[in-house]
């Protein structure tokens, strides 16, 4: 059982990485200085104490490139910039990941996921904002390629039994440029993109390419910091685990679920939808119960 004292020191390196967040959120940051700044969020608790030098063998780039960062977010230099990762995050507590096995530390590690969106759920404004912008879209393509194509086909089975026309995007190809241009004909106004490690080229120019087709575009991220940003009216970071030969994404799939939850707050018929669902797969005896 998780002590009190261990309980909150994870909940305060929940907090810590929001406030981190916000705080390089609020700067225009290049490729570079949004992969250190991805590196700190992640490592909240340990960032008041690494070295310049760390940092960038962490974030895979050069020391001189954590030093602008800290002049590009006001700071006279990095140590400067630590001094205020000190008063905004915890120190590093006494952690029990050391009697953990590598599987127990991938599920912990995506509990800390977790833990990180709940805090950003704590504005709800955002995802409300999303959801009525994605109810509000006649029809509602849903982009999510490679990695997040589990994502976006998962979102989009269960949007449509809500919402009266769900388009998944989830093949790549030139033919994608056309489906978006089909949807804009058809009354679309806004976009729903899952957007997940290694983001591939694609993604990011489909979104570019919707953006210019007059699509408002939602993206459901690993980063704030992440290649798509740029091309998002609205992004909603939710992180990925890294512990496993492959990344594992509870958090983000969780954020689409409450996505589809702000949709159906923004459909006035999405109760009676459901019902005439439940009453039809009762009839046909859909489903072994």
């Amino acid at each position: 059982m998780m002590s009190s004292d261990t309980a909150a020191a994870r909940d305060a390196a929940g907090g810590a990485s929001a406030r981190l967040l916000k705080l390089f959120e609020a700067h225009r940051l290049t490729p570079t200085q949004r992969r250190i700044a991805h590196c700190l969020v992640r490592k909240a608790a340990e960032a008041p104490f690494l070295s310049s030098v760390e940092v960038a063998e962490l974030a895979g780039v050069s020391q001189p490139s954590v030093t602008r960062f800290a002049v590009a977010l006001g700071f006279d230099g990095y140590p400067a910039l630590r001094r205020h990762l000190r008063e905004v995050a915890p120190a590093p507590a006494e952690r029990e990941a050391a009697a953990y096995n590598e599987y127990q530390q991938a599920v912990h590690a995506e509990i800390e996921n977790l833990r990180h969106l709940a805090e950003l759920l704590a504005d709800p404004e955002p995802v409300a904002r999303a959801g009525a912008l994605l109810a509000g879209s006649r029809p509602l393509p849903v982009l999510g390629l490679r990695a997040a194509g589990a994502q976006a086909r998962g979102f989009a089975y269960f949007a449509a039994k809500v919402h009266p026309d769900v388009r998944l995007l989830d093949e790549g190809g030139s033919m994608l440029a056309d489906r978006i241009d089909g949807a804009v004909r058809a009354g679309a106004t806004a976009l729903l993109c899952f957007a997940l490690p290694r983001h591939p080229r694609e993604v990011v120019d489909t979104l570019a390419y919707a953006r210019q087709a007059g699509l408002t575009v939602v993206t459901v991220a690993d980063s704030a910091f992440a290649p798509v940003a740029a091309h998002s009216d609205l992004l909603l970071p939710a992180a990925v685990g890294t512990g496993l030969a492959f990344d594992t994404a509870c958090a983000p799939m969780l954020l689409g679920r409450v996505l589809l939850e702000s949709i159906c707050d923004a459909l006035p018929d999405a109760q009676s939808r459901l019902e005439a669902f439940d009453t039809q797969a009762t009839t046909r005896a859909l489903f072994a119960e």
